[in-house]
């Protein structure tokens, strides 16, 4: 379990401190906006589409480790796979940070997301890592809302 902490802590201050994809996509095919008032998390999501393929993801914005490095890993994780993957992973992303217990969750799936299972433990940051990804569903929905996590 110590390892696994460790890598955590490694993944999270790697991707906290030099974000991938952190940039605005203009045009972007859809886009969403994301806020957390819990912890100030404020992020924008940005998306160019190929038809039903990701071609290109981003956000910018400000936050605290979790958030953004849940962005950046999610924004290179969906880079180049289908819509529906994405949802797919945003279902399976969000069983895992919950809890829904470790066989609930497609590992293979997520892949190097998974670093993120740990957060179900503390459950103020669920919010924190799960914002990027209902901003990411939102934005692949096109509604145009602002997402919050309250």
């Amino acid at each position: 379990m110590s390892d696994l902490r460790d890598l955590y802590h490694e993944v999270i201050i790697d991707h906290s401190k030099s974000p991938r994809n952190f940039r605005e996509i203009d045009p972007a095919d859809c886009k969403a906006q994301g806020y957390n008032p819990l912890c100030g998390d404020e992020l924008t999501v940005f998306m160019r589409l190929d038809g039903d393929v990701v071609e290109d993801i981003s956000f910018i914005g400000s936050g605290c480790a979790i958030s953004k490095a849940s962005a950046s890993m999610m924004t290179a994780h969906l880079k180049g796979k289908s819509k529906e993957y994405a949802e797919a992973a945003f279902q399976e992303f969000h069983k895992m940070i919950t809890g829904q217990g470790e066989d609930a969750f497609d590992k293979a799936l997520l892949g190097k997301l998974a670093v993120f299972s740990g957060v179900c433990e503390f459950p103020v940051r669920v919010k924190c890592a799960s914002l990027p990804w209902h901003t990411m569903h939102t934005a692949l929905e096109e509604k145009g809302e602002k997402v919050t996590t309250e």
